[in-house]
């Protein structure tokens, strides 16, 4: 029988870093070979990749980005010419706001109290209209009817500031069109000079989309501008008064801006701003 084994004698500690060092020599050549290896595969991928082998992932990247860009390009030149077109229309409303005029309607309404006894009250409303024409002796103004009907007084403020009174020609409940005159013998030379006669345009020709440009005596304040395209032309819409085939546009349009002007980019008259349509 064989004796008891003799214990080993601990490893000196030479020997343990020589081991170390071997062991870290062959761990770092074995990584080092498959990290060329990979390496010269990736190498062939994008060689192959850049000389014209499709890669899905790379070019869907490529093809967003070029997209994108596009899309910002056209985005910038629309707006860039929107901008141009449509939103600077400082020359068309200095050239036709001469034109356009602020009406106060004062009238008298009536009413019930708490009794329901009829009372009565004078009240006053505003709206807007256009210079279409002249005779020797008046200025013809064009209004809707709803602005100027049942007033006990019409008065008339133009561009220079200076009012006068007016009087009715004429109206039609139905089309909601009326006509006012004020006499040119009210007005200063001042006023006179200051103000126009409207350029009619043709609103048969009107195509979708295209400038709209709304001036009138909007909430009350005064003259003001708007801007928009035309968003539909013969739109049937029902009304107190009936049922109308109007414009219809997306430029804003308040209180106290019936009657006044809708105008093309040419600062032609295409139009009566006749009622608002909102939702909630």
């Amino acid at each position: 029988e064989k004796g008891p084994r003799k214990p080993r004698k601990p490893m000196g500690f030479f020997k343990k870093a020589v081991t170390c060092i071997a062991l870290g020599l062959i761990f770092g050549l074995c990584a080092g070979s498959g990290l060329f290896l990979v390496n010269t595969m990736t190498g062939s991928s994008t060689k192959q990749a850049s000389s014209g082998t499709p890669v899905a992932t790379t070019t869907a990247s490529a093809n967003t980005l070029a997209d994108s860009n596009a899309q910002q390009k056209i985005a910038t030149t629309t707006s860039s010419t929107t901008q141009t077109t449509v939103t600077d229309v400082s020359d068309v409303a200095s050239d036709v706001m001469p034109a356009v005029v602020a009406i106060t309607n004062d009238y008298t309404q009536t009413g019930q109290d708490w009794f329901g006894q009829s009372v009565q009250q004078e009240s006053e409303a505003s709206g807007s209209g256009i210079i279409v024409g002249e005779s020797d002796t008046e200025l013809l103004i064009a209004t809707n009817d709803h602005v100027v009907s049942e007033a006990d007084k019409l008065s008339v403020q133009f561009i220079d500031g200076s009012t006068a009174e007016a009087n009715l020609k004429g109206g039609d409940e139905d089309a909601d069109i009326a006509v006012i005159a004020v006499a040119k013998d009210a007005l200063s030379e001042n006023t006179i000079n200051n103000i126009k006669i409207a350029t009619l345009g043709d609103s048969d020709s009107l195509e979708v989309g295209e400038p709209a440009i709304a001036i009138g005596n909007a909430l009350g304040y005064g003259q003001s501008v708007t801007t928009g395209v035309i968003s539909a032309v013969n739109r049937e819409v029902t009304l107190d008064n009936g049922t109308h085939k109007l414009i219809q546009t997306d430029a804003a349009i308040n209180p106290g801006n019936s009657g006044g002007a809708l105008l093309n980019i040419k600062g032609e008259l295409i139009g009566i701003n006749e009622a608002k349509a909102a939702g909630s």
